[in-house]
């Protein structure tokens, strides 16, 4: 696939099996892996993002939420030189998304987000633990990622 193309067809049910409380993922550059838990994500900058909705294909709409994590390109910028072109974030159910750096960098003042938190709480399990936020995105939430478990930059 193409770097355009890399989300194949899936189901939009929900999983069947949601994974558990573990909310660690593994970063991917190159050959090293960094292991980050939610913890280690709270202890970078975090932004918040309000008015995102979740378009969900076939469970309808809701929000708005206030969304509060690391930004994609703070997390990028502490791990890699830079010159990376897109990001694989993959879930811990299979599901996936890639983001290209140059979309990412034309975020503005609503930048995408791995979120921690949801109104203000800590997000539960059957909301994502991890969730990627792209808060300007237009489709079926297509990119809206639940329980990050890997980010691989390319």
């Amino acid at each position: 696939m193409t770097p355009d193309n890399w989300t194949p067809p899936h189901s939009h049910d929900p999983s069947p099996n949601p994974p558990g409380n573990d909310s660690t993922l593994t970063l991917y550059v190159g050959l090293q892996a960094f292991h980050l838990t939610s913890g280690d994500l709270a202890g970078f900058p975090q932004s918040t993002v309000n008015n995102c909705y979740i378009v969900s294909t076939g469970h309808g709409t809701s929000g708005p939420f206030a969304f509060e994590g690391v930004q994609i390109l703070e997390l990028t910028n502490r791990y890699t030189n830079n010159t990376w072109v897109y990001i694989n974030i993959i879930s811990d159910d299979g599901f996936r998304t890639r983001l290209t750096r140059a979309a990412l960098a034309t975020m503005g003042e609503r930048p995408v987000l791995l979120a921690l938190k949801i109104d203000g709480r800590p997000m539960r399990r059957n909301e994502g633990l991890i969730r990627l936020i792209v808060p300007n995105e237009k489709e079926d939430a297509l990119q809206q990622v639940k329980w990050v478990s890997d980010i691989r930059v390319h």
